[in-house]
């Protein structure tokens, strides 16, 4: 397995991590509001989602501006229960996973059109990397959200995840 492919693999057991934990909460807590980077919970999990939709998109080649007009729609979405994210999270990754699996070259790289940035030439494997440092931010958020609730959140960093993946050898 190379190196962006161990990444993406944390991400995807990050995202479940935190959300088998908003489970074990009041389905209240998705959409309670807090004074935050995001309105609610809901919200920023749906911005995850969002972001590795269209990273993915671009990933299999389409555009990044036609990648986003894509998926800007899913930014509003905000699902009504925890099932609903965990769903959609988990078909998106097994989506990603086969990508991996059949992408011979993640060292490749694309002119990126970022509408945002401008363009340059970017790799595969960066755009991968990105996608997970993204999340990781954004957990952090969600982690922040909980606790503001007065929930706690639980432990999702990549160096717990070296210890489950051994647990799974």
């Amino acid at each position: 397995m190379n190196h962006p492919e161990q990444m993406y693999n944390y991400h995807a057991w990050a995202n479940q991590t935190i959300l088998g934990r908003i489970k074990e909460l009041p389905s209240s807590v998705l959409s309670q509001e807090v004074n935050s980077s995001y309105p609610t919970i809901a919200h920023a999990l749906s911005h995850i989602y969002t972001v590795d939709k269209m990273w993915y998109l671009v990933l299999t080649g389409t555009g990044m501006p036609v990648a986003l007009q894509a998926c800007i729609p899913l930014n509003s979405e905000i699902h009504g229960s925890v099932d609903e994210y965990i769903q959609c999270f988990t078909d998106l990754s097994a989506q990603y996973s086969e990508w991996l699996r059949d992408r011979a070259d993640l060292e490749q790289t694309i002119l990126l059109d970022n509408p945002f940035a401008g363009i340059r030439k970017t790799s595969l494997s960066d755009i991968v990397i990105h996608v997970v440092n993204h999340g990781t931010y954004h957990r952090g958020n969600v982690s922040t959200m909980l606790r503001q609730l007065g929930h706690a959140s639980i432990m999702n960093d990549y160096s717990l995840f070296w210890y489950q993946e051994q647990a799974q050898v």
